[in-house]
This record gives C-alpha cells, structure tokens and sequence, in this order.
C-alpha cells in the first residue's frame, strides 16, 4: 500500500513495494516487520551497531529474493518508464457487470430491459428488447480476468461502478430498484472478497427519489459501498431539479461520494447517430450539462459538503469555461436565476478523471481544475477508454514525480 525505500549500510539504494496486498502473496509480512524498524530508525547503531547490520543485510537479500519473485509474477520490464511500472495506481472510473442478470423483461412484463447472453466464444451479448445493444469481453464480468489485466498495467485498486444503461430511470421507480439491488449486491460481493484490490459505487433508481435515498443508505451502512454513480440527468429532469433535494440531502449526510457518469443521449434524429455522435459528442455535452445545472441551479450552496466527480475529464466544462461565466454574467436572467455565484467560482470543490485522451489536454485539464481535483480514471474495460491506464498522466507529466503521484492516487486516496 505504499512504497517504501530500501536501505544499505545507511543508505537509500532502491525503492520497492511492501504492504500487505503484495506480502499476502509473497509472506513479505516478517520481512516488513523488520524493515519498519531499519527504516525509521534515526541511527542505526549504538551498542547493537554488528548485530542490526547483520540483520540489515538479511532484509536486504530477502527483498531482493522477494522482488525477482514479484517480477516474474507481474512480468515487470525494467527497461520501461519505472515511474509507470512501480507507482501506485487507483483508477476511479471502472465498470463492471454481473455474470447474468434476471430476466426483468419477464419478471415486470414490459420491454427496456437488457439480458445478457453467454457466447460461444466467452463474450456476452448485451440485448434490449430483442436486438444487440452492445458486446462486452470477459473482463467487464470476470473478476479473476480483471485482476490478471490489473496485475499487467499495475493497477493497485479500482473504483467499481455499473454499466450506465443500466440506471433505468424510465423504468417504474420500484422495478428500477429491484434491478440496483442486484447490481449493488454484486457489486458489493466482489468488494468484499477482494478489498484491497476493489472500493465499490451503488446505484439508486432516481426517478423515484424516496426509493434512492432508501437504497442509498443501504449501500453505505450495510453494503459498505463507499458512494454512487449517478446519470447526468433523471429523464427531464436535471440534477438541480428540487425533486432531487431529499435525495442530495442524505449524500451529504452519509458523506459518501457521487461520481456523475453521462447517459442517455439524444439520439431522436439520424444525424445525431451517424458518426458514432452520441458518444463522441454527445456524451461531454451531458456531463457540461450535469455540471453547470448542479452549479447554476444552487447545488452546492444548499449542500456544500457534497463530493461530486465527473467524468471524461469534466466533458467540455474545463474547455468552454470562459463562455460559461461570460453567459453566467452577460445573461444572469437566464443562467443566474437561482444562483449569483460564477460556475468558476466553485474550481476547486469539483473533481474530475483523467480521461483526456491527450497530453495537451491532460495538461489544460489540470491547470483548469487543479492538480488536487484531477484523479486517474480509464474507463475500463470499454474501446473509449485508456488502453493503459495511467499511461497518459505518466507521459504527459513524466519529470514531476509529486504530480504524478497526486493524478495517479494520492488524489483519490485523499
């Protein structure tokens, strides 16, 4: 759980991993022990000056052991960046199914529902109302699959969350919670049989806000989920709609997390469609939309304590700032209706991923917002995601460790 350095004769000679996610696998728990004492000690000497070298040099060769034996497993290359290879990462921005659902279509007697249909060749079919909607790899519903691709990009820990089609907030709001208690429970028993590798995010069904703010404390208080994901909008609603307020009300007093994850975009006419659009531009509209009607519409003034992640990068709000204050200020009977503040005003108190897709953008992203609100997150396992995750932030700050180190974890460990 953290990186430790490695001493001899007094001196600092490498850097390695202890903990107890990598002495569970190779019994480094005594040799840790051990280390602790050599590493904060001050002076190591005194009377006992040959004995504690003595014991220095055995912990020395035993990491040394240790870590061939980790090199093997994770199959490490020295010749590559060491920052990408040995820093800890936690990915905020993960989505995972379950092996199968129930047939809800069934169940509830009305289309919109997804099934998930095992091939023949270990993929899974996503269908809706009898057509395709989406094929996904065994990494998005296996979990002893993800962990081997963790291992491989050397991700630490991943912040899990459901597939957003699966929100349904059109549906009936009591049907829609049948399917997140599922979901959540899934969730929640993949944390719970791997918690150091995984932290878990619920789902609520917001069309029905006394349904969500029930499911939400259950998440928190029995399944120990350390927050939700949510859509950027609830039908016709926005996220400032007053229905929402009870629902908002009990996120701060739970203090848990909200991650806002785009959804449902207009695709009522074939222009919109063509082009893959929905997803490529459609989606950062909706997380724009998400942010500035939370902003605009008195959010965080009402709520303050609120802890609020978007995603892809905060979509085009980090870009399109300065038209959104100069609206904000130029136009107040339209955007400042329910709240004086500029949307600027409130950098600072948002965090967004690192899903920027460019170095040039990564580096606005962070000027923007900050380099303490900006926290790795890759999209894993869809095709607009990071292929490596983390490997943008390494490249594009390679020669500031300190801010590597706040993008890639301490951020979010935070």
């Amino acid at each position: 759980k953290e990186f430790a350095p490695v001493y001899k004769n007094d001196e600092e000679v490498t850097r390695k991993p202890t903990g107890n996610l990598l002495a569970k696998r190779f019994k480094w728990d005594d040799v840790n022990k051990k280390q602790e004492d050599v590493r904060y000690s001050p002076v190591i000497g005194n009377n006992n000056q040959q004995q504690q070298n003595f014991e220095h040099s055995q912990i020395h060769e035993q990491m040394q052991y240790n870590q061939q034996q980790m090199e093997q497993v994770y199959n490490f290359d020295d010749s590559r960046n060491t920052t990408d290879t040995k820093m800890k990462k936690i990915d905020i921005h993960t989505h995972i199914l379950p092996s199968s659902l129930t047939g809800h279509r069934k169940q509830f007697g009305y289309n919109g529902w997804l099934e998930l249909i095992h091939r023949s060749d270990g993929k899974v079919d996503m269908i809706k109302d009898g057509e395709l909607f989406r094929v996904v790899e065994p990494n998005c519903f296996n979990v002893d699959v993800r962990l081997k691709e963790m291992d491989e990009n050397h991700i630490q820990m991943q912040v899990l969350s459901t597939v957003p089609v699966l929100f349904s907030y059109w549906a009936k709001g009591e049907d829609a919670l049948v399917l997140s208690e599922e979901l959540n429970n899934h969730i929640a028993d993949v944390c719970r049989t791997n918690p150091e590798r995984f932290i878990g995010l619920g789902t609520v069904p917001l069309q029905s806000p006394e349904l969500a703010v029930r499911e939400l404390r259950r998440c928190v208080e029995q399944l120990g989920l350390k927050g939700v994901q949510i859509g950027s909008h609830v039908n016709d609603w926005n996220l400032d709609n007053e229905q929402l307020d009870p629902f908002w009300k009990e996120v701060e007093q739970l203090d848990c997390c909200v991650f806002v994850h785009p959804w449902d975009m207009d695709m009522s006419s074939q222009r919109h469609r063509d082009y893959w659009l929905p997803w490529l531009c459609a989606m950062p509209f909706e997380t724009t939309s998400a942010i500035c009607s939370i902003l605009m519409g008195g959010i965080l003034e009402k709520y303050p304590k609120l802890r609020l992640v978007f995603a892809h990068g905060g979509g085009q709000f980090p870009f399109t700032i300065g038209r959104i204050d100069h609206g904000h200020q130029c136009r107040p009977d339209l955007c400042a209706k329910k709240n004086s503040k500029t949307p600027s005003s409130y950098i600072g108190k948002l965090y967004v991923d690192s899903l920027a897709h460019d170095k040039r953008a990564l580096k606005y992203l962070v000027d923007i917002m900050g380099n303490e609100c900006v926290m790795l997150g890759s999209d894993y396992p869809f095709p607009l995601g990071e292929d490596r995750p983390g490997q943008l932030i390494v490249e594009t700050f390679e020669n500031d460790e300190t801010l590597k180190e706040k993008l890639l974890y301490k951020n979010a460990q935070r």
